[in-house]
């Protein structure tokens, strides 16, 4: 549910909700991810809710559009919607007739995320900001009535960005899914020399546009290197189905469509397997350390982050048990199949050429237990394989809230890569 707003001069109400699932509504089949409008008056609660009047909706999904963030006003909804994991801020006007909904854009640049922030129906307004990879966060008063906006204010630069651009290219899965990928990589022609580190997550529903990340630049961008979002099936890029692709039984998919954007970041001469680090945390962690047990020839370096590992024990430990709408039940039998197939833990092999793994956690994690890294680099070990571990016994999950333990974080993070990448003759 998002709330109530007037639908016309005449005061009529309508319900404005979004869905997770695909509904039938008074004969009209909407997709799941579909931001409704709903007359109260001509809800009826029975066997079938039923709409006497016109189409219910606002914004219907495609396969590489989405919605996020929701703000009501009299007559008018704005929303955060996503177009190929690219945000803009929309204005959805309604004369009152129940005619449909004009869609109006406010001003964002290209490659970038939207956040919608405070509103005020009286006064019809409402800020939002906008960042992008090389675009520091900035702040705009919109006029909702007029579909217009003026700058307010803008976060200073936290690194040189005038050397790198951002381009968005396609891998295709193993499936035939195409995959959506996004590149900041140094001016000029691609090399396959150029040190890049990926990033992706793949799990709950979590999106990851585009964003403005000052140690990534300052550490890493500025040095030469590149950087890659793999924005995979789990997430929630392209809404509920996006996610829902890759829930329990389908979880290879998602570690397919990291393997394909790694394989092609070398097919476009980006990077090269030699040059290519991966970082994760958490659910990403599960991430990185399959990428890392089934695809080792396309990777030169791995940070693996509070990880999930023991996937068949990970509802033993807390909180593991409420995640088993997202990975399945290990104590069912068919359901353990399918995750032992891909459960990092278990499929270490001797004589393989992984690369050497940064593990890395925190004693005091209460959300991803820490005795998950401690077996996956106690494993290695025992296998024969070289491991780096750091556990910070300082701080706890949340460790990013303080800033002097979040840089030194990120800096461990990046001094792995960039010697295991070559990054700057390291």
């Amino acid at each position: 549910m998002r709330g109530a707003l007037k639908a016309n001069a005449l005061g009529d109400v309508r319900v404005v909700l979004t869905i997770e699932q695909p509904w039938k509504l008074h004969g009209k089949d909407y997709p799941a991810g579909s931001l409704l409008a709903i007359p109260r008056d001509t809800l009826r609660l029975g066997d079938e809710l039923t709409l006497e009047k016109g189409d219910a909706s606002v914004f219907e999904p495609t396969e590489r559009t989405s919605i996020d963030g929701v703000r009501l006003f009299d007559f008018r909804i704005v929303a955060e919607v996503y177009d190929n994991v690219r945000g803009r801020a929309t204005v959805f006007s309604d004369s009152g007739d129940f005619a449909g909904w004009t869609p109006a854009n406010l001003p964002v640049p290209e490659n970038a995320a939207v956040h919608l922030g405070s509103s005020s129906r009286s006064k019809q307004q409402f800020f939002y900001t906008y960042e992008g990879f090389l675009t520091p966060s900035t702040l705009a008063l919109a006029d909702v009535a007029a579909a217009k906006a003026d700058v307010i204010r803008a976060a200073p630069a936290r690194f040189d960005g005038s050397g790198h651009v951002v381009e968005q290219h396609e891998a295709t899965s193993k499936d035939g899914t195409k995959i959506p990928y996004f590149v900041v990589r140094p001016k000029g022609a691609p090399s396959p020399a150029t040190p890049t580190m990926m990033f992706g997550y793949g799990g709950f529903q979590v999106s990851y546009p585009p964003v403005y990340k000052p140690e990534l630049g300052k550490l890493w961008l500025e040095r030469g290197g590149a950087y890659v979002i793999a924005n995979i099936r789990g997430g929630g890029e392209f809404g509920p189905a996006w996610h829902q692709a890759a829930l329990k039984g389908n979880r290879q998919r998602a570690f397919d469509d990291f393997a394909a954007v790694a394989a092609d970041l070398e097919t476009r001469g980006i990077t090269s397997a030699r040059r290519l680090g991966i970082y994760s945390r958490s659910n990403g962690g599960v991430l990185t350390l399959v990428s890392m047990t089934q695809h080792p020839e396309l990777l030169g370096g791995v940070v693996i982050e509070s990880p999930l590992v023991d996937m068949l024990r990970y509802h033993e430990l807390p909180p593991g048990a409420s995640w088993m709408g997202e990975y399945g039940d290990p104590r069912i039998p068919e359901e353990a199949q399918w995750i032992a197939a891909y459960s990092g833990y278990q499929n270490i092999q001797k004589g393989k050429a992984y690369p050497i793994p940064y593990i890395t956690t925190n004693t005091r994690d209460d959300r991803v237990h820490p005795g998950h890294a401690r077996k996956f680099a106690a494993r290695l070990q025992e296998a024969g394989y070289q491991a780096l571990y750091y556990e910070n016994t300082d701080g706890g999950r949340s460790n990013d809230s303080d800033p002097i333990l979040n840089s030194e974080r990120w800096a461990r993070h990046y001094v792995y890569l960039a010697q295991q990448l070559g990054l700057g003759g390291q």
